[in-house]
Formats: structure tokens, C-alpha cells, sequence
């Protein structure tokens, strides 16, 4: 089943990746077992391909331990290599193509297995894995085969991929909404095959999470990244920043230094991702920061007219840590109606205070070229 199909099918399916095969696939009551081969252009799977007796073996094993149930599970081989007329994958395909003829494919594989005089041991062992089980289980094994062959490679289900994508994020996201949900799907899968019976992944749980994406792809919304989120900063390398500066000017603890740091290097390293993926409008950060900053000049102003010029320095970093907790604990401005993770106002603050375009001490400015003067050193 295709992705296309997926997404047709409901969310009643379930995918593991190299469980009883290369990818298990679950839909409804159907087991499908799926073996994936990519070749080079050109390469045909012939007769007495190792891609095609490799694939049996593991089919034919498998029934007859009784691992599979042939009633009730469909064995695919999708391969990039040509499916020469006449050939057991040629007659082997869907129906539908018209080609398909069980019989004939059995008795063209029974007489290539008798053929092959000088295979190596592998080979040898696939071929007595078919033709050493009884014919009525080779029947029905057969009988449950389908190769499909000149399957796109990867680049070509990328792109087609990037075009579901397009539909679902808008052609100007769908390369950034499709990394988001590649990224998801491979830490999944490692999670699963890293786990002994590990959960596969389902279809109520793929469409959780791509809904979830596709919310964050609006038009009012922005994505934030898991692992940005995750980041915490390191407060020792982030020393000397002009924003951590400016906690120290007004006495800010290390513990909310530490927090701060953790804000700006996620607000920066998330503002940064969506510039890359172009999904900003033009103009749009300048214009949120605007707002930031003209929300903490009205805040700013009324501090400075409140001191008066005789406030004491203990008056001025009590009413400088009154602004900055303001912007620790209530300023919520979004950039996007929809995005409402707080980091991203915070930790922009932290960005415009890095610039020196606000600040929380009354005499911040002032303050900070006398702490980042450079020292005069006498001849």
C-alpha cells in the first residue's frame, strides 16, 4: 500500500519496520509483508535473481513455521530492476496488468532451481526452501506473491511525497512540513526497531501527528521543532552576551540567568530555522520586534518618569527587575495569532536586549558602553 493509499484508508492500519519483513503492514484484518529492493538503472530481475530467491526464501520459511497466515497476509516485492517479459516477476504482477499466471511462474522457478548447477550456498539454500515444501503450499504461496517492478527510487518517491506535502502545507512549506514529518517517522521507527517487540506505528498515531503539523502550517501558525525545544543553553558560554550583561546590571539570580539563556538560544535557533525554510513574510520579524519593542518603551518611559533623577541605585533595580519580570512572567505577544509557545517572545526579548534596543536598568545604556569600552593600556 502506497502513501496515497494510506491516507485513503482511514487511520485503521499499522507499519513496523523490519519486524516480519522489511515493512509489516497492517490494514484491518490484512498482513501485508513488504520487501523493498533498490537497484541500478538497467538491472533486470531475471529468473535466477538473488533479489527474487532471497525474497522467496524468507515467504516460504516463514509459512511453513507458520509464522505467516497465507489466508490472510499479501507478499509484495517492489524492486527498481526492469521485470523482463515472460519472466516470474513479469508473471507474477497484479492482475490487473493481465500478464499474471501462478502455474507457469511455479514450474519457470522449479526449473531454474534444477538448472542451477553451480549457485553459491545461499542460492542453493533458497531454492530448497520453495521447492523442498509441498506443491499445494507452493501454490498458495505463490498465490499470495505480487512483484511490482520499475518502482520509482527514492529521489523519484521523495519528490512525490514533496507534492502530497504541497497539498497539505501549501507548495512554498511542503519541503520544511515534509522534514518535520520524515524526522518524526524515522525517530519512531528507531524507536520501534530499537525496542524487542516494540510498538508499530499506527494510523491514528501518524494521523495525530500530521494533523498536528498540518495546524502548525496555517496561515495564522509557525511550527516549533521538538528538538529546539529541548535546547537549554549554556550559561558559561553565553557570558558574555550583552543580554546576560544586562541581568547582572540589576542583580538578576543565576538561576534566572540560566533561564534566560535557555529562552534566547531557542527563540534564536527557532527564528533562525523558519528564515532558512523561508516561511517568514517578508518583513515580518521587523515587525514583531516593533511591537515588542514599542510595548516595553511605554513600560520603560513610565519607570524612568516614576524614579525622578533622585532615585537611589536600589530604587532603579527595583523598578528595573518590576520591567524585566514583566517580560519573564506576562508578556505573551505571538508572532502568529497561532503560535503561542512562550520561548519566542521571551527569548526575542533577550535578542533586542543582546542589541541594546531595550534594557531593563534605567540607565542601561550608559551603563553598558562604560562595561564594554575597551581598556586603554598605557604606552
Amino acid at each position: 500500500m502506497c502513501f496515497e493509499q494510506w491516507m485513503s484508508a482511514g487511520p485503521d492500519w499499522s507499519i513496523a519496520v523490519e519486524a516480519a519483513d522489511d515493512i509489516e503492514q497492517h490494514v484491518g484484518s490484512v498482513t501485508d509483508l513488504l520487501q523493498l529492493k533498490q537497484r541500478a538503472e538497467g538491472v533486470r530481475l531475471t529468473d535466477t535473481s538473488k533479489d527474487l530467491w532471497k525474497t522467496l526464501r524468507i515467504w516460504a520459511e516463514a509459512a511453513t513455521a507458520g509464522r505467516i497466515d497465507l489466508d490472510e497476509t499479501n507478499l509484495y516485492l517492489l524492486t527498481t530492476a526492469e521485470l523482463p517479459v515472460g519472466s516470474v516477476g513479469y508473471l507474477l504482477q497484479h492482475r490487473d496488468t493481465g500478464h499474471r499466471d501462478e502455474e507457469r511462474a511455479l514450474k519457470q522457478l522449479c526449473a531454474a532451481a534444477g538448472a542451477s548447477k553451480t549457485k553459491s550456498q545461499d542460492l542453493l539454500k533458497s531454492f530448497a526452501a520453495l521447492t523442498g515444501i509441498a506443491k499445494s503450499l507452493q501454490s498458495a504461496l505463490l498465490a499470495r506473491v505480487q512483484i511490482v517492478g520499475d518502482t520509482e527510487d527514492i529521489a523519484d518517491v521523495r519528490t512525490a511525497m514533496l507534492r502530497l506535502a504541497a497539498v497539505a502545507a501549501g507548495h512554498d512549506a511542503a519541503r520544511a512540513f515534509l522534514n518535520r514529518l520524515e524526522g518524526w517517522f524515522y525517530d519512531r521507527v528507531i524507536e520501534q526497531m530499537r525496542t524487542p517487540g516494540g510498538s508499530p506505528i499506527t494510523g491514528v498515531e501518524f494521523d495525530e501527528v500530521f494533523s498536528s503539523l498540518q495546524r502548525q502550517f496555517q496561515h495564522d501558525n509557525l511550527p516549533i521543532d521538538g528538538d529546539i525545544t529541548l535546547m537549554t543553553g549554556d550559561p558559561t558560554e553565553q557570558a558574555e552576551k550583552i543580554f546576560v550583561r544586562q541581568l547582572g546590571l540589576i542583580g538578576v539570580s543565576s538561576t534566572r540567568i540560566r533561564f534566560a539563556v535557555r529562552d534566547y538560544v531557542r527563540a534564536f535557533a527557532q527564528r533562525s530555522r523558519w528564515t532558512n525554510e523561508n516561511l517568514l513574510r517578508p518583513g515580518e520579524i521587523g515587525e514583531y520586534e516593533r511591537r515588542l519593542v514599542e510595548e516595553w518603551e511605554a513600560r520603560f518611559a513610565v519607570m524612568e518618569e516614576e524614579l525622578g533623577a533622585e532615585a537611589t541605585e536600589e530604587q532603579k533595580k527595583a523598578e528595573a527587575k518590576l520591567i524585566y519580570r514583566w517580560v519573564d512572567q506576562e508578556a505573551r505577544f505571538q508572532i502568529r495569532a497561532g503560535c503561542d509557545e512562550v520561548f519566542v517572545t521571551k527569548g526575542s526579548y533577550q535578542m533586542l536586549a543582546d542589541e541594546c534596543r531595550v534594557g531593563w536598568h534605567p540607565d542601561f545604556a550608559a551603563r553598558l558602553m562604560q562595561l564594554l569600552e575597551p581598556v586603554e593600556v598605557p604606552g
